[in-house]
């Protein structure tokens, strides 16, 4: 997969808030990219924007379902736009 190709995954600050943003494929070299640029802990987050992930490598579903209990724990109801790839994962792993 060329860099062009991979996903993208991006913290963006909203007029409603933070906000996790995921598009195309993400892999496991975007994600890491993304934990070297904001560390390893998830940051507060208001929303989950994943509307047009077409494909979550391993690594990605962990960042996201990281994101989801951080927020839970803190009693952070967050929302999340699920395309049909991110739908398929998170209802697999009880999401």
């Amino acid at each position: 997969m060329t860099p062009a190709s991979r996903g993208l995954v991006r913290l963006l600050n909203t007029a409603g808030g933070r906000v996790l943003c995921l598009a195309g494929n993400i892999d496991a070299a975007a994600v890491d990219s993304h934990l070297r640029r904001y560390g390893r802990e998830p940051m507060p987050v208001e929303g989950i924007d994943a509307g047009s992930v077409t494909g979550l490598s391993a690594p990605a579903l962990d960042l996201v379902l990281d994101h989801l209990d951080a927020a839970e724990r803190a009693g952070r109801p967050i929302r999340v736009r699920r395309s049909p790839a991110v739908e398929r994962l998170l209802t697999a792993v009880g999401r």
